[in-house]
């Protein structure tokens, strides 16, 4: 064997003892415990006692050490105390067996937390190595160079061979070639990508070398938005989990005063003698310990942050899955959310007396001004028949609505019907004898006079129709909302399957309206829905959509499927169905442990193994988002 096989033999099992040390450890807690037992069985009571103990130290010094320095730190008693103390006492009692299984199952349940957060650590480690560190520089005819990508600028070239991982985002220069996204959408059908098609930092690049041209550095990609938004989501906790983190400290002083007062009050009240008041109140210390309810809600919910990353599906929280699984009401963006944000230029028309050419030609070059999806497909459109350039023109975007442009001696406005004005926008369409349905609309105006419009739609998301079916088999009502005129909404929606439309909305009126709402959720992908991606409940952004979009939005899917809103929905509720089993299982054993107690109807032995095995169900339940 080589030294270099051999070096890496013995990093996997490194790595193999600190996934699952502590599991491992646990176990042989276990078969400790089963020696001592034996050994008591039989007699050898020392020695039963002495393993009992080396029990004791193994499976429980690395949950008292974190209990009692965390407990100094902030300087609070916390569930690990409760439970230090709850096995110490039951081996005071002469229970050595029972305590002994305390700390073990206390262990075993420790360790099935750890693997959790291991997985999910895992999984963010797989991702972050799916980023190369070095891109290969082009630069003129000069052979390309090595240097590392945090060095890369926009502009700069690079070559991506095939079987490498794209280094950052950009579009294809030269070249074609068949791309895997799987890392970035979850999607695992490869794509076809030509030159002047964009492609992403941590995606595989299949077949042919390519050249692309870097669009973004490499702390702005979008597969660093992924890590980024990975890293907060395990740190942003439900509000459940927020409120057991805010009750333990008074929960366990409360446990820690009832237990020593049951120490002495039966024995003047109920008759009992010190040896039972002691033993009960060591039983009542550990039934009453919330393992099992600490236990309910943090690994279900690593588990499906995991998940869903896997999925293509971006949860900035642990709160967005209890927030989403309680929305009744989707609202959609209609351009690029249940459309394809590829619209294509049905006709141009130009009234009566003005040079078309002229007029197209400014049209064109006020509209080559604006990165809005409508204003590139008409400007690729014109573009081909003219030049797009007009002398002194300068152009002011209002966001949601159009553009006003103006020269050294006129004024231009471009935009809907809204924006020039609906009465002559209609009167307009209705001379040059203009089908409005299904039909976006750019008008161009000047003093109140249209002088030309441009016809545009924009296809149906093939994918859109049946997710709003499984929406509404869902229980959930979905709402069109867009600053496009009625009858182009009108004509999506009934293809689409939405009953429900909002049309010709400022970015303001959208804000407005999904303010004005109760357990909602808003799905966008562009600049003027930020504001209410901000104020639904739920922010959903598309994947490919606009960066504000993203940074704004709550939750966001890596791939313009909305089928991955069906499943991210699905997934919340599961995981809410969970850690609810989990919190009334956990509750309804400790109610009924400390009743029991009471009437002396359970003795220590039974508490504990009922006790632990609520803590293992709840544990065993999370780990069902896995699947």
């Amino acid at each position: 064997m080589t030294t270099t096989q051999q070096l890496k033999k013995e990093h996997i099992l490194v790595t193999t003892l600190k996934a699952y040390g502590e599991l491992l450890l646990a176990i042989i807690v276990g078969v400790l415990i089963l020696f001592a037992w034996r050994m008591d069985l039989v007699g050898l009571e020392t020695a039963a006692i002495l393993t009992y103990i080396a029990a004791f130290f193994l499976g429980g010094y690395t949950k008292a050490k974190s209990g009692i320095l965390k407990g100094v730190r902030e300087r609070k008693l916390n569930v690990e105390i409760l439970m230090i103390l709850a096995a110490v006492g039951a081996s005071l009692t002469g229970y050595w067996t029972e305590g002994a299984l305390l700390i073990f199952i206390f262990a075993i349940s420790g360790a099935f937390e750890t693997l959790i957060l291991r997985k999910s650590q895992k999984d963010l480690s797989a991702l972050i190595q799916l980023q190369p560190q070095e891109a290969a520089l082009v630069r003129g005819g000069f052979a390309p160079i090595m240097i590392p990508v945090k060095d890369l600028t926009i502009g700069d070239h690079i070559l991506v061979k095939p079987g490498e991982r794209i280094p950052v985002d950009g579009h294809i220069f030269k070249g074609y070639a068949t791309i895997d996204e799987s890392a970035l959408s979850g999607e695992s059908m490869p794509l076809h990508k030509e030159t002047g098609d964009a492609v992403f930092a941590g995606t595989m690049n299949l077949h042919n070398a390519v050249t692309v041209v870097v669009s973004k550095k490499a702390d702005d990609t979008v597969f660093q938005q992924i890590l980024t938004l990975m890293e907060r989501a395990k740190n942003d906790k439900a509000p459940a989990q927020l409120l057991l983190e805010r009750i333990e400290q008074r929960y366990v002083q409360v446990v820690l005063l009832v237990v020593g007062i049951m120490m002495f009050l039966p024995i003047l009240l109920l008759d009992w003698s010190f040896e039972t008041s002691f033993y009960r109140a060591m039983v009542l210390l550990v039934i009453a310990s919330p393992s099992a309810l600490v236990a309910s809600i943090m690994p279900a919910t690593l588990a499906a942050i995991s998940v869903s990353a896997k999925q293509g599906i971006l949860f900035k929280g642990g709160s967005h899955f209890d927030t989403l699984s309680r929305v009744r009401q989707i609202v959609f963006d209609k351009t690029g959310t249940l459309t394809m944000s590829a619209p294509k230029v049905v006709d141009v028309v130009v009234a009566k007396g003005e040079n078309k050419d002229d007029t197209l030609r400014l049209l064109g070059a006020i509209e080559s001004k604006s990165n809005h999806p409508l204003a590139e497909a008409l400007v690729k459109e014109l573009s081909i028949r003219y030049t797009l350039t007009y002398e002194a023109l300068t152009v002011e975007e209002i966001a949601g609505q159009g553009l006003i442009a103006h020269t050294t001696t006129r004024s231009f406005r471009v935009g809907n019907e809204a924006f020039v004005g609906e009465h002559a926008a209609e009167a307009f369409l209705k001379q040059h004898n203009i089908d409005a349905r299904g039909k976006t609309f750019v008008f161009l105006e000047e003093d109140g006079v249209l002088l030309a419009v441009a016809s545009l739609q924009d296809p149906i998301r093939p994918e859109a129709t049946m997710a709003i079916s499984q929406l509404k088999a869902l229980g959930i009502k979905p709402v069109m909302l867009t600053g496009d005129n009625e009858h182009a909404a009108q004509s999506v929606a009934e293809m689409v399957g939405i009953a429900h439309i909002e049309a010709n909305k400022r970015p303001e009126e959208k804000a407005a309206y999904i303010e004005a709402q109760q357990h909602v959720a808003m799905v966008g992908d562009g600049i003027n829905d930020a504001p209410a991606l901000a104020l639904a409940d739920v922010g959903i952004a598309m994947g490919k959509g606009t960066a504000v979009a993203l940074e704004t939005a709550n939750v966001a899917l890596m791939e313009n499927d909305l089928r991955k809103l069906v499943q991210a929905i699905t997934l919340s509720r599961k995981l809410q169905r969970i850690i609810t089993q989990n919190l009334a299982v956990s509750v309804i054993v400790i109610t009924l442990l400390i009743g029991t107690n009471y009437l002396q109807l359970l003795n220590l032995p039974f508490s504990v193994l009922l006790h632990e095995l609520s803590v293992l169900f709840v544990i065993l339940n999370g780990l069902r988002m896995l699947k």
